[in-house]
């Protein structure tokens, strides 16, 4: 087979020479347009379609001087790693090309994120924006951005400002609320509780979620417990829990970490998770669907959507959101909260 000669790109001086005009000229007919006069506009753009012709990628960006990329901190590294971090980081690089950007992700080895990494990204001006994670009460960073003139937007609210709306949010009390609403339809009647430690913003949201769904639901409140994301300390605090449980109660949990504690300290006991407990998780992360458990799935890719879009916004200079965005998790029903009708069967 011959190799056929591809034809020659079309260049700015294609353009310029067809169109009857300046290089400048039609270099403002793409970056410019309002430098234009309305009649020499409509006769560039005509001539930039017909050559088919696309302007350098690279050379726009060092015109602009900007990265075309967007950074976010992985708190990976840390003996408590989030289920969600990765699936989030897939969702953010996959809805990134359709605004016009990439991700750049980097690590913190902190419990908290800290500045440093984002100082060093925009010292080697690696990117033009952030997305943050793991937001909580007296985090530095959106005041260090502000301040900077870095635009940025964040999975979880900002808590210390509530003017601050670039920021977008998975309802956790809305969640559970809806988790104990299925509980009770399923035909559970005592429902406790296990959460994290006290003073975790996320984690208080979805314990609030679970008293509200109780008593709109006329339930009896069942006890709760706390423990970190560890499966071990997870089986140890549930172990305590179930004490004060019996056959036929269910336990709503703020993650699928906590929720497979719980399966396992019920399986100790001998307890079938479903038929003698109901136990969901939040995250809808693959522990929860490797064993079972019904699940609260956040819209990991609506989120990543908006967040990009509040950060492209910034960057374009269009002007703020109103309010945050508070995004409904769902319910996936897994073996762990069986229909009523099945318990009690061999």
């Amino acid at each position: 087979m011959l190799n056929m000669p591809h034809p020659a790109r079309a260049t700015i001086v294609d353009v310029a020479r067809a169109a009857g005009v300046s290089r400048q000229t039609v270099s403002n007919a793409i970056n410019s347009p309002e430098r234009v006069s309305p009649d020499t506009l409509s006769r560039v753009l005509q001539v930039v379609e017909e050559l088919n012709y696309r302007p350098s990628s690279a050379a726009r960006t060092l015109r602009h001087q900007r990265a075309g990329a967007v950074g976010t901190e992985l708190n990976a590294v840390t003996g408590t790693p989030s289920e969600v971090a990765l699936p989030f980081l897939t969702a953010l690089t996959l809805a990134a090309p359709g605004h016009a950007c990439h991700m750049v992700p980097f690590a913190s080895r902190e419990a908290f994120p800290m500045l440093s990494g984002y100082q060093d990204m925009v010292r080697r001006r690696l990117v033009d924006a952030f997305v943050l994670t793991d937001t909580h009460p007296a985090d530095p960073r959106p005041d260090w951005l502000e301040q900077a003139g870095i635009p940025y937007a964040s999975f979880g609210r900002i808590y210390d400002d509530s003017s601050r709306v670039w920021w977008a949010d998975v309802d956790g009390s809305a969640g559970t609320s809806a988790a104990v609403e299925h509980l009770a339809e399923t035909g559970f009647r005592t429902v406790g509780f296990l959460g994290w430690p006290a003073g975790s913003a996320v984690g208080d949201d979805r314990r609030r979620g679970w008293l509200a769904g109780v008593e709109q639901h006329g339930l009896a409140q069942g006890p709760e417990a706390a423990a970190p994301q560890s499966l071990r300390q997870a089986i140890s605090a549930a172990e305590r829990l179930l004490d004060g449980l019996a056959v036929g109660d269910a336990v709503v949990c703020a993650s699928d970490v906590l929720a497979l504690g719980v399966q396992q300290a019920a399986l100790a006991r001998g307890w079938r998770p479903g038929r003698d407990i109901g136990i969901t998780g939040f995250d809808g992360s693959a522990t929860a669907q490797l064993h079972g458990i019904s699940t609260l799935v956040q819209p990991l890719d609506e989120i990543a959507e908006h967040l990009l879009t509040v950060v492209h916004d910034q960057l374009a200079g269009a002007p703020a959101p109103t309010h945050g965005a508070l995004f409904l998790p769902t319910l996936t029903v897994g073996a762990s909260t069986v229909t009523t009708s099945m318990k009690g069967t061999p």
